[in-house]
């Protein structure tokens, strides 16, 4: 029901990755009073001040409390904290700075936090967790912001390159400059018009660096390389104690020649060599909490503005560059693709980094033996989200690509099957088909786009009918409307390919019913004008498709739907659906009107 559009994501509320996220289980903080936590922010107590940026940044995700905070000028209270002394403190307070409010957005720019918050960023260094956190702050801050552009001087510009362009090869480092990469794409407009290419080129390149990494290969590692560090410490504390059962036997005739118990401390202390605790799982959850920022950004870098829609953006779909897709993606050749939406700088460096290559490669399931890994051990066991969250953000990606390219730039027939087929063999390589709703979201957009593709330039599809039909039925009781609006839109095109070949009157009589039952019993209307869409297009023309009309009675059953349809837009339309679905919905109820005088013509009635 019009054209596919493409998600733009949004900085979801901030959960820092410091000290305060331990503390989310615990509950507490929602009942106590914003003036209260406010005092607490200047007890001389490094704990409660921790304490209390930590239960600010948690209430503050909750919109409703917002207000109170605000009256209280939260930010004013907050910024001091930056330069606390306790790094604790430092870290909770940039994460309560995190902006959901354009009025806690307006106060930061009035306030001037920025200059304290970029203060902070050069300790990053020393202190790669607070510039994390900061980072974090910086990027919800810059988006969407424009007021705050004029701040971004030269010397704030030189903060954020410095970092970027940071040598250290930690996956905290990594993500630090996955963040301050989105940042300097939020402020792109402050650029100078002749560095804009080499800008965009090192955005795209530390986020290359991310991508390239094999995140299950990471949790593997990172996991035996846990065992022996604790394995190692195990053993050392065993030496530890054996040596003081043995000093505890030593004869007093032996003391004076007994080597000073400290010397055998610290020859075997391997403390001060050990790294942080759980550092393996901290370097394995920067990597996927990077590669997920990076895939969300690359999404947005192919999304044109739209300040009336925060959530949905139409892609525009011009003919300035060349984007190409090699002839096989099972081959290892992979897909070497450019949205067309951009300037000829970011098509480059798109290509130079390639980036789409390596999306394609974060489209596959996780693996398995990371996955065995994080199903055995607790503490590592929410990592299977955030692995499950990078193959999600990757497959919108693809959505986004797909749906400003052209065959011609895609590298042909051969390669459109191959991509289809990888696609396919991600829904149908279980027994059972995928049940997660963001998966079924990310899947079933890219296999629309792709599928509308292939139908357009008369491509065979990869798809049976009866895989199709399995897809569709599993997704039209999805709770997501855009998974069930997907699923019909998918079994429309497919119908309309089919109605094009030979002896499918059969097989059109069972999709024809099925996307009848849909707009007739769906609670959306959105979902029921897609079916409707879908029916036009699999009824609309060849010899298959009058005979499978006939004989499901598509033309009466329509005639008999039409007034319930526009009752229903007439009643539930106003209040339930945006200004667009309205136009769209109305654009349905003329084509149905159209449909049907159009099968009338026809003689298409019942026997």
């Amino acid at each position: 029901m019009g054209k596919s559009r493409a998600r733009r994501f949004r900085r979801a509320p901030f959960s820092p990755t410091g000290p305060e996220q331990c503390r989310d289980e615990e509950g507490g903080p929602e009942e106590e009073p914003a003036a209260e936590l406010l005092e607490k922010l200047q007890h001389p107590s490094a704990e409660l001040r921790e304490y209390a940026c930590a239960s600010i940044s948690k209430l503050l995700q909750q919109k409703h409390v917002i207000p109170a905070f605000l009256q209280r000028d939260v930010v004013r209270c907050l910024g001091p904290l930056l330069m606390d002394h306790s790094l604790a403190v430092r870290e909770t307070a940039a994460g309560a700075l995190r902006e959901c409010n354009n009025t806690a957005v307006h106060i930061f720019n009035k306030e001037g936090c920025l200059e304290a918050v970029l203060h902070c960023m050069k300790k990053f260094s020393t202190n790669v967790d607070l510039a994390i956190s900061v980072a974090n702050c910086l990027q919800a801050v810059t988006e969407d912001n424009p007021d705050l552009l004029s701040s971004f001087n030269a010397s704030a510009q030189q903060i954020l390159e410095t970092v970027m362009l940071c040598s250290e090869s930690t996956m905290k480092h990594i993500l630090l400059r996955t963040l301050i990469a989105g940042t300097v794409w939020n402020i792109k407009d402050t650029i100078p018009p002749g560095s804009l290419g080499s800008m965009v080129n090192a955005i795209l390149k530390i986020f290359s660096e991310s991508l390239a990494i094999d995140a299950g290969e990471m949790i593997v590692c990172m996991n035996e390389a846990e065992r022996n560090r604790l394995k190692l410490a195990a053993e050392a504390e065993t030496e530890e104690n054996m040596s003081d059962v043995i000093d505890n036997c030593v004869s007093e005739d032996d003391v004076m020649e007994e080597i000073p118990k400290e010397k055998v401390r610290r020859e075997n202390d391997i403390s001060d060599l050990l790294p942080f605790d759980k550092w393996e799982l901290k370097e394995v959850t920067a990597l996927l909490t990077a590669q997920q920022t990076a895939l969300e950004i690359i999404v947005n870098m192919c999304c044109s503005e739209d300040p009336s829609d925060e959530e949905w953006e139409e892609l525009s779909s011009s003919d300035e560059s060349d984007l190409f897709m090699e002839n096989s993606y099972n081959e290892g050749g992979g897909l070497l693709m450019s949205p067309l939406c951009l300037s000829d700088e970011v098509n480059s460096a798109f290509l130079n980094n390639l980036i789409p290559k390596k999306i394609l490669e974060k489209t596959a399931f996780p693996n398995s033996v990371a996955l065995d890994i994080c199903m055995k051990n607790a503490s590592w066991k929410p990592l299977i989200k955030k692995l499950n969250a990078v193959q999600c953000r990757a497959l919108t990606c693809l959505h986004s690509i797909l749906l400003v390219s052209d065959m011609d730039c895609l590298g042909g027939a051969s390669a459109l099957q191959s991509l289809a087929q990888h696609l396919s063999q991600l829904v149908f390589s279980n027994t059972e088909l995928p049940t997660d709703t963001e998966f079924l979201e990310a899947i079933t957009s890219a296999l629309r786009a792709l599928l509308q593709t292939m139908a357009s330039k008369n491509i065979s599809q990869c798809m049976t009918p009866e895989q199709l039909l399995a897809l569709c039925e599993a997704g039209v009781h999805s709770s997501n409307t855009t998974v069930r609006v997907n699923v019909v839109s998918i079994l429309g095109i497919s119908g309309s390919v089919l109605a094009k070949g030979q002896d499918t009157a059969e097989t059109l009589k069972v999709i024809g019913k099925f996307l009848l039952e849909v707009a007739m019993k769906e609670s959306s209307l959105v979902v029921a004008g897609e079916a409707l869409d879908a029916l036009f297009d699999v009824f609309a023309d060849g010899k298959e498709a009058e005979k499978a009309a006939v004989q499901i009675k598509l033309l009466p059953a329509l005639k008999e739907f039409q007034p319930v349809f526009k009752m229903r837009i007439r009643k539930e339309g106003k209040g339930q659906y945006s200004t667009d679905q309205l136009c769209v919905l109305d654009n349905v109820k003329m084509n149905l009107r159209r449909f049907i005088a159009y099968q009338e013509t026809l003689g298409k009635t019942p026997t």
